[in-house]
């Protein structure tokens, strides 16, 4: 009666290990893992507290961005004073910084951080304990989920925040893609197509031209009158000859176009322009040319099927090398078709005019240009790490010579460290350069020859001994260069300045829209993360209840039915200690009568 009394007064049917050793075992570990698991819902409070506040950081600055952006593109309005909207630029950038500096939780801030290296998964993640377990063999651990900072610092000590450059700006990538001007604010590999616009990068590559030269100015005012009895314009065209290096080009073209003998020596022909040659191609002329495209077609009509041909309307660049083409209405131009072997040349000579003018002809030459090689201007970079990625940063591209068709490569900075026997990932000279494309390059490209030809250039040529090709037939390059981490910014966007640099408002703008979407993906990043943090409490929560009343099915006593067995208990007690004294009584009433 003692112990159930006992159970009554606990409500535990369990109360000491002498009760059930096993059953008392269990539950007080298990008594001592839900302690643990408050401690975790505790710890997920907090957690969400920082990513809440992180949150309304990254929200708001995306709002003033907006602004930003708004302003940068009112900035473009011709008339608009561009130092005073400078001025209240200044003022959102102030205000963006001061978001990320204020937004910490007990001193722990995730906008403005201090992580040595930002790409690195190992340093950059923020951890939170989300659960306590224990193995099936009684062992006990505590389970951390992470965020990585890198997907949602604004600024950070080292640089790498979504406001700041990205420290793994790949550049030139050793010259196989070249700055078009300015060199960007943001680095989008796929842009790189060959794009003009200012500021932008494009593939290297290298192209030949055909042989070609301008002819003088058709007569200004006056008119080619084959009429006359006899008229006519007689030359030699000799086209495709070939020579060792014709332009006695050095350094580069030096290297590239050096070609062995025995040279052809072009072919040759005897071209006449009469009265007849008009009138079968403009019977309504009447035998007289009056512009430079007449007799652009007239030349064409008698050079085209001999490998030449002529354009009217030539023009220049005025002035010189502005970019500005300007067509001059008088001027030809003559160049070869290539047709003729693989060389690339055109010449006229012995030029003579009987009872007409030459209509801009002249005695000239011209080799064309061999394209089948190109010179790297290298810089030294680093194929950096990429977070959880082991390989790190990939770079692939495609490469081509000769209009061949093109093959595609990669690498990254597991397979530099390889090559190279580093563990920094970096190429450093042109030398490692070169190996590293003749890695690349000699199983689908024999005849390349890849070469170092000073601490700056990386010259790739094909091997004249296997190709003799010159001028427009010839070209070799890179194309569809692709970076895995790209598009990046590679600017602060604490220094951006439209009044020391109104030329680059557009740029600005574009800079802007990247980082903005970047902000944009951490931010989802975060209320992912804030969606796990508040799915784990929820599951805590029911995991304490559910331990709680298991634990209670172990050792919790049946009150109803301890309470039952008490009052029986009792009354057994009570019909025990009457019938002793209905017993204690008898007996002396019998020992009365023998007395």
């Amino acid at each position: 009666m003692a112990a159930v009394q006992g159970q009554v007064s606990s409500g535990l049917r369990i109360q000491t290990a002498g009760d059930n050793a096993a059953y008392w075992s269990i539950t007080t570990t298990m008594r001592s893992d839900n302690a643990a698991i408050s401690a975790v819902s505790d710890a997920l409070g907090f957690a969400a507290a920082k990513a809440d506040t992180a949150y309304t950081g990254l929200k708001a600055v995306i709002d003033i961005l907006g602004d930003f952006k708004a302003k940068l593109v009112l900035a473009r309005e011709p008339g608009i004073d561009k130092a005073k909207v400078q001025k209240e630029l200044e003022q959102l950038k102030q205000q963006v910084q001061g978001i990320a500096h204020a937004a910490s939780f007990s001193g722990e801030n995730w906008l403005n951080t201090d992580i040595s290296n930002i790409y690195d998964f190992d340093f950059n993640k923020a951890s939170s304990i989300s659960a306590y377990t224990r193995s099936a063999s009684g062992g006990a651990a505590v389970r951390e989920m992470d965020l990585h900072l890198s997907a949602i610092s604004l600024f950070n000590s080292t640089e790498g925040g979504l406001l700041q450059r990205d420290v793994r700006d790949l550049e030139t990538l050793g010259g196989l893609r070249i700055f078009n001007g300015l060199k960007p604010l943001t680095v989008d590999s796929t842009k790189y197509d060959n794009s003009l616009l200012s500021g932008w990068m494009y593939p290297k590559a290298g192209g030949g031209s055909a042989g070609g030269f301008a002819l003088d100015d058709f007569p200004d005012g006056s008119i080619l009158d084959f009429t006359a009895p006899g008229a006519q314009i007689s030359f030699n065209i000799v086209l495709d000859k070939e020579a060792s290096n014709p332009n006695n080009q050095v350094g580069t073209a030096g290297e590239l176009e050096d070609l062995p003998g025995p040279f052809y020596g072009g072919h040759s022909k005897s071209i006449t322009i009469t009265k007849a040659d008009i009138d079968a191609l403009y019977p309504a002329l009447g035998g007289v040319i009056s512009t430079n495209t007449q007799f652009a077609a007239v030349l064409n009509s008698v050079l085209n099927t001999e490998g030449a041909t002529v354009f009217a309307n030539y023009g220049d660049y005025v002035p010189l090398g502005s970019g500005n083409w300007v067509h001059n209405p008088k001027k030809m131009s003559i160049s070869t078709t290539e047709k003729n072997g693989d060389g690339s040349y055109v010449e006229i000579a012995n030029l003579t005019s009987v009872g007409v003018g030459t209509g801009g002809l002249k005695e000239s030459s011209a080799f064309g240009s061999r394209g089948s090689g190109v010179i790297l201007g290298f810089e030294d970079f680093i194929v950096h790490e990429d977070g959880d990625n082991l390989d790190g940063v990939e770079i692939s591209f495609t490469f081509s010579v000769n209009g061949a068709p093109s093959t595609s490569h990669s690498f990254d900075r597991t397979y530099v460290n390889k090559l190279l026997g580093k563990d920094s990932g970096k190429v450093e000279t042109p030398d490692e350069m070169a190996t590293l494309l003749h890695s690349l390059l000699d199983a689908d490209w024999p005849d390349l020859i890849i070469e170092a030809k000073s601490p700056t250039e990386v010259m790739l040529k094909l091997d004249p001994a296997a190709d003799r090709k010159w001028g427009s037939k010839t070209e070799i390059g890179f194309n569809n260069i692709r970076v895995s981490i790209e598009p990046i910014p590679v600017m602060q966007f604490m220094d951006i300045d439209i009044a020391a640099n109104p030329d680059r408002i557009a740029s600005y703008i574009d800079y802007i829209d990247i980082v903005t979407e970047r902000i944009i993906d951490g931010t989802a990043t975060l209320g992912a993360f804030q969606k796990r943090i508040d799915m784990q409490s929820e599951f805590t929560s029911k995991l304490m209840s559910t331990i709680d009343k298991g634990i209670g099915r172990l050792i919790d006593a049946d009150m109803n039915e301890a309470s039952t067995r008490l009052k029986a208990l009792q009354t057994q007690e009570q019909l025990g200690i009457q019938s002793l004294q209905i017993a204690n009584a008898n007996s002396e009433n019998i020992m009365a009568l023998f007395r």
